[in-house]
């Protein structure tokens, strides 16, 4: 299945052109530039021989049909918006990969056994709305009520924003289950270095790591900073500080395990927040990440326990409440092995890898055996305007893509080994 590598390039570029002009590489979910975006990948879609529509969760779907319509669709694809500043390639390879892949098929006339379907998730970053993965939790079966009720800072609620987008959320409450796939397989940049690092081409993703959010408050006493003596304080963000440090060295330790433990305090809310104030409450946001769910379970109750005799001894009362908490994803052996023949078919190396960030295979495993393939970006830097691959890294990811559909195709309809020739 060849790669137009120059198409695949130009494409990318093209896309994550479609940006903030004042803040690249931008196209928030539901924005106009969102929308600019949404409608040049549909042109591209329809003159690349897909049959193009929007589905009732606002996905952008493009569909090569298979020889046998019977069969479930093989899924590909990743999502087109971004974070503020976000960069270049996050979801948006994915995408395009994904298109290359359907539009070689198409310009050869050759046809899968399965259709295969190329999807662009509505608003897999984290949105005005508060929520992320509209588009997969839709695709799903699990956008609920209430979320489409949430509204964001103008009060235009999720519903109202996905029909602006081509959606029909009122269709969705009347699905009494998730259409299945056959297999669904996103290619994505790392975000990381492990695979920079070890010199590798490709990593065949493993799990798709769990994510927990705690928030944690610390309770003292707010009092003037000038005439309050140090031991007579109970200062919260002295108490906070503790815990912060103990999430570091906790996770730190945890690095060893064969499942590691990532730990993150990223937001605080300090009261008053003054100069001449002794903080009298701080609220701390605690992420925890790990493919190991007993040790995400775990985390938040261990880390008060290890810093209960520093708190009490601060005359400091502390709570924790439950945010969110997303359950690790494995992603199925057959897809692994799936990828990691593909990479060694197209002579590429590779080597297991777990994704360290939520993907909208986590929702879409609701309907099929998920995967994912992974090609290294620069100093693992993502979310961020420096976020960059290469062209030769972009399309090794697509190649490996391809002949990934091309096995799964076959072994899916016809379990058993296959000799495949590039």
């Amino acid at each position: 299945m060849p790669i137009d590598r120059d198409r695949l390039w130009r494409r990318i570029e093209a896309l994550a052109g479609i940006t903030d002009p004042d803040r690249p590489w931008t196209r928030r979910s539901f924005s106009p530039r969102f929308i600019e975006g949404r409608a040049w990948l549909a042109a591209e879609f329809r003159a690349s021989g897909l049959a193009t529509s929007i589905d009732a969760g606002g996905n952008l779907v493009g569909e090569w049909a298979g020889t046998d319509p019977a069969l479930p669709p093989i899924v590909v694809g990743s999502h087109s918006d971004t974070v503020p500043a976000g960069g270049r390639f996050d979801g948006i390879l994915g995408v395009i990969a994904g298109l290359e892949v359907a539009q070689g098929l198409a310009e050869r006339g050759e046809r899968l056994r399965h259709p295969l379907k190329v999807y662009d998730f509505l608003a897999e970053e984290p949105s005005e709305f508060g929520l992320s993965c509209i588009g997969s939790r839709a695709y799903a079966g699990k956008l609920t009520p209430d979320m489409l009720a949430l509204k964001r800072a103008d009060g235009v609620t999720l519903r109202e924003a996905m029909l602006a987008v081509g959606g029909r959320p009122d269709e969705l409450g009347s699905r009494a289950a998730a259409a299945p796939v056959a297999a669904y397989v996103e290619l994505h940049i790392e975000q990381g270095r492990i695979l920079e690092s070890a010199g590798c081409d490709i990593g065949v993703v493993t799990d798709i790591v769990g994510i927990r959010r705690e928030r944690i408050t610390v309770t003292g006493r707010a009092d003037h900073s000038g005439t309050t003596p140090m031991a007579y304080r109970a200062d919260a963000l002295v108490g906070a500080a503790a815990i912060i440090e103990a999430v570091h060295a906790k996770a730190l330790a945890l690095q060893a395990a064969a499942r590691p433990v990532i730990g993150t305090i990223g937001h605080l809310v300090v009261v008053p927040n003054a100069a001449n104030a002794v903080p009298g409450e701080v609220a701390l946001s605690l992420e925890v990440r790990s493919a190991d769910e007993d040790a995400i379970d775990r985390f938040g109750a261990e880390l008060l326990e290890t810093t209960r005799e520093r708190t009490e001894a601060l005359r400091l009362t502390v709570r924790r409440e439950l945010v969110s908490h997303v359950a690790p994803t494995a992603c199925a052996a057959l897809i692994q092995q799936a990828a990691a023949d593909a990479a060694r078919l197209a002579g590429y190396s590779s080597q297991p890898i777990a994704s360290g960030a939520g993907h909208d295979g986590v929702f879409v495993a609701a309907t099929g055996p998920i995967g994912m393939i992974f090609i290294p970006c620069r100093d693992g830097r993502s979310h961020t305007p420096e976020e960059w691959t290469e062209p030769a890294q972009a399309e090794a990811g697509a190649r490996v893509l391809a002949e990934t559909v091309r096995l799964l195709d076959h072994r899916l309809a016809a379990p058993g080994p296959i000799s495949p020739a590039l």
